[in-house]
Parts: C-alpha cells; structure tokens; sequence
C-alpha cells in the first residue's frame, strides 16, 4: 500500500462508522449523508 493511501483509507473508514452509529440510532438521512461521504472519497482517491 503507498503512504498517499493511508489518511484517505482512516478517513473512509470514520465516515462508515459515522454512517453506522447514526445507522444504529435510527437517523437514515444522516446515516445515508455518511455513506454517500465514504463513496466520494472512495471515488476521488481511488
């Protein structure tokens, strides 16, 4: 893996727990916002 990787990967990683704990407490629209995040920056990086 190169060092460029490695804060896009942490970064898309806290934006899927963030999707998960508002998942979790029932807030969708927030929960999608944060999913939609994470694929951007899956998107853009990769």
């Amino acid at each position: 893996m190169r060092k460029e990787y490695i804060f896009p990967l942490i970064l898309i990683l806290l934006d899927v727990c963030a999707a998960i704990a508002y998942g979790s407490g029932g807030d969708w629209k927030k929960a999608i916002y944060w999913l939609a995040a994470a694929v951007l920056n899956a998107a853009v990086t990769f």
